[in-house]
């Protein structure tokens, strides 16, 4: 494990070529990298995998040049055994329990890759078990979940990865901010933060649930509830389950964790990049619901739930106000001189067009970056940044303390969204103030038997 025990040759001595890479502009020209540097066979890390889903296997795909998968815990066999084929040739070991993951001392690192309402529980255990882990995004369900994680992160001194890996896309979203960072746009006034709508769906009937599924495991710390599915004229079904876990409460906080925990992760890290304050102090605005709701809760438990249309208002210190809405995707930053809008495709505006006569200085993609090396561009960078911390015991680019920062303020749209009524937030205390109702909300029971442990 990564600086845990020397067994491990120092977490792959060779792999110390990658630092030269620190102060590398946003073009990149480094002979030799991460991948070159762990192609010998008994230098490759070791990695497992837990959640076998499209997200998890996409990453370790993405990963695979710098390690091995040499286990995979998931409790949908068929997902488990068709990554093992793809991740691994089928050597992998594979389990229905993560937790004989967590008892493995043979490993470099572990991916959490399951539904959001499963992310909290196993990162706890297995940084508690002395794990360095990459956990998907959004990292919590609640906010509660990210002080807890925030404490055993401090407490176990282990590396922890979030994939936002937007943080690592250096041509855009770290250009941006370099940009930011460098005056381009000065004080930042406005934010608008489109992250897009969620979907609807009919009444799904309760069916059983397929044999290669242990659904009472999947639910885990969530109420008990019958397994749903509609098939659909084309594509994935209608369900409670696979993917479409995104649109219901129980799971997840819908398009507002699930893409607001890419946008509004942005926005704020440009209001840390500027010095500006990054806590709000309100939130309110509309929000559309399929269903009814009372005092926060739906009133149907047979069809999506999460919001599929809004606009909410976050108002900041010194007058920021930023606007997270269903329509379009993307961000814009509007400055005192000047204003740049970023998505997965273009960055654009007029700073970005005056790079061509006063261009950003060589250092600037890399300052943005915490310093760290800059090596290839997104998913395979963000793997490559964790590893590198993993080595070095630094603060990843993607670190659980700014993650949750930005992810309150998503957390506070739901619990507004499901309210109807607009909350006022304490960011020293985090703590939701005058709204007690809003406040109960910080936190969720957990079902007996999955309870989490600080």
């Amino acid at each position: 494990m990564l600086n845990k025990n020397s067994t491990r040759r120092d977490f792959v001595k060779s792999t110390a070529g990658l630092a030269v890479a620190g102060a590398v502009p946003y073009f990149f020209s480094q002979p030799r990298t991460f991948a070159d540097e762990t192609q010998s066979k008994n230098d490759r890390l070791k990695v497992a995998l837990i959640g076998a889903g499209g997200m998890g296997v996409g990453n370790m795909n993405a990963a695979k040049a710098m390690c091995d998968v040499v286990a995979i815990a998931d409790v949908d066999s068929q997902r488990l055994n068709k990554a093992n084929k793809d991740l691994s040739g089928g050597k992998a070991d594979v389990y229905d329990d993560y937790r004989k993951i967590l008892e493995r001392d043979d490993l470099d690192a572990i991916h959490i890759a399951t539904p959001d309402h499963w992310h909290t529980k196993p990162l706890i255990e297995a940084l508690r078990a002395g794990h360095d882990v990459y956990c998907e995004k959004p990292l919590t369900l609640t906010i509660d979940e990210g002080k807890l994680i925030r404490k055993v992160v401090k407490d176990t001194g282990r590396i922890v990865q979030v994939g936002t890996q937007q943080r690592s896309t250096y041509n855009l979203f770290v250009k941006a901010i370099a940009l930011v960072a460098e005056g381009r746009i000065g004080t930042i006034k406005k934010i608008d933060v489109a992250i897009g709508g969620a979907p609807e769906s009919p009444a799904i009937p309760a069916v059983e649930a397929p044999k290669n599924l242990d659904w009472d495991r999947w639910l885990g710390p969530a109420p008990y509830v019958d397994y749903r599915a509609l098939q659909r004229k084309k594509g994935r079904p209608f369900s409670n389950c696979h993917y479409e876990f995104r649109w219901w409460y129980e799971y997840s906080g819908g398009k507002l964790t699930d893409w607001g925990a890419h946008h509004v992760d942005i926005a704020i890290w440009a209001l840390r990049a500027n010095g500006q304050a990054t806590s709000p102090l309100s939130i309110g605005g509309e929000a559309t619901h399929p269903i009814p709701f009372e005092n926060g809760m739906p009133t149907l438990n047979d069809r999506y739930n999460t919001a599929t249309k809004f606009n909410f208002k976050a108002l900041f210190p010194g007058d920021v106000e930023m606007t997270i809405r269903s329509e379009g995707n993307g961000i814009t930053l509007e400055g005192d001189k000047g204003r740049i809008r970023v998505n997965r495709g273009r960055l654009t505006g007029k700073p970005v067009e005056d790079l061509k006569g006063n261009p950003l200085p060589d250092d600037a993609i890399s300052k943005a970056y915490k310093g760290l090396p800059v090596e290839s561009n997104e998913r395979k960078a963000h793997w490559a940044n964790f590893f590198y911390c993993c080595r070095e015991r630094k603060e990843p680019i993607s670190d659980v303390h700014s993650h949750m920062q930005m992810l309150n303020i998503c957390h506070l749209a739901g619990i507004t969204a499901r309210l109807g009524r607009p909350i006022n937030w304490n960011g020293e205390t985090e703590q939701i103030t005058g709204d007690d109702q809003a406040n109960s909300m910080l936190a969720r029971p957990y079902r007996e038997g999955y309870e989490i442990e600080g």
